[in-house]
């Protein structure tokens, strides 16, 4: 397990360094200028040079990508920023903040708007997808299927909307959409994140609840369950002990999947309620053609997504046996 670990972190940091220098490729492409965009409307040459140099963007592009890629592990040093201690993402365009300090700000916001809609999509996701194959072909099954259809069909901005419009303006059942640090007030960082947790929630449920039932039915067919409803085992024993952890599996692998997706920012999810995350940073990055945070940002999202594949693989070795004497 151990030298598996190893191979796959190692593995990791190469795509991290390849998803990095593909951005940095697509900057390049991009059409506009970040100097010029910083330097203002009265610019002249000799202004936007000095800029280019304080912005660190006055070398050709291998030099600039090494630059930076060197800065995550010994540091870098900046001709008006002065050095920047390891790990250094450099500077924003915009704002001349550190760019790991600016991350660090919004990254708790990410971070409790995933945890917490992840939470609520598991538990109901789950529990209604493993309800509706054990009633298979019944009501609630039937039930099940067509509101999880529907929901998965909504989209985050249109219900996004309407729940803000009918539970904090109409009926004032809920606040508006803001965050508060949990380590302030835990009544309000809770209250405060509740309509964004429902919204987002209720369409990633909707897919579970699908993916549940699927691999329910599918595992409740299969030969080993069959046998040990045919040695006397209870009902609840065999679905279980047998049935729901062979299920367990693929949903482990997409919930990894989704939870770095989350983490890495819900771009659409932030922008409806206003939400100041990384999936807001990320798009104000990408409108300003500010190179540092958005290579910050897309390494986050990344290393999240990576993290999780990791995390994944080694708990199928306790989720299957099979895994384990592989």
């Amino acid at each position: 397990m151990l030298r598996f670990l190893v191979r796959r972190i190692l593995g990791a940091a190469v795509i991290l360094v390849i998803i990095s220098a593909i951005v940095f490729v697509l900057f390049y492409a991009a059409p506009r200028d970040p100097a010029r965009i910083a330097c203002g409307k009265a610019c002249t040459p000799e202004t936007l040079e000095l800029v280019r140099k304080n912005l660190g963007i006055a070398d050709p592009f291998p030099v600039q990508y090494w630059d930076w890629l060197k800065g995550i592990f010994v540091g870098r040093d900046y001709a008006s920023f002065g050095h920047c201690p390891a790990p250094c993402l450099g500077y924003s365009f915009q704002n001349r903040e550190p760019v790991l300090s600016t991350i660090a700000d919004r990254f708790p916001t990410t971070l409790s708007l995933s945890l917490g809609s992840s939470a609520i999509y598991l538990v109901f996701g789950i529990g209604a997808g493993m309800l509706a194959a054990v009633k298979q072909g019944k009501a609630v099954d039937k039930i099940a299927s067509s509101a999880s259809l529907i929901a998965s069909s909504m989209q985050i901005y249109v219900v996004g909307v309407l729940a803000t419009w009918l539970l904090v303006d109409q009926w004032h059942l809920l606040d508006r959409a803001s965050y508060t640090p949990f380590t302030e007030n835990p009544a309000a960082w809770a209250k405060g994140l509740l309509v964004p947790w429902i919204v987002l929630s209720l369409i990633w449920t909707a897919n579970y609840t699908r993916m549940t039932r699927s691999q329910m039915v599918e595992v409740l067919s299969e030969d080993y369950v069959r046998t040990a409803r045919a040695k006397g085992m209870s009902r609840r024993t065999v679905f279980f002990r047998f049935a729901w952890r062979g299920a367990m599996g693929p949903i482990v692998t997409i919930f990894g999947l989704d939870l770095g997706v989350l983490l890495g920012g819900a771009i659409i999810t932030e922008s409806t309620f206003s939400l100041q995350g990384l999936g807001m940073l990320s798009v104000k990055a990408v409108s300003t053609n500010d190179l540092p945070i958005l290579l910050g940002v897309v390494l986050v999202a990344a290393g999240a997504i990576v993290v999780f594949n990791i995390i994944v693989d080694a708990l199928y070795a306790l989720i299957d046996p099979r895994v384990r004497l592989a």
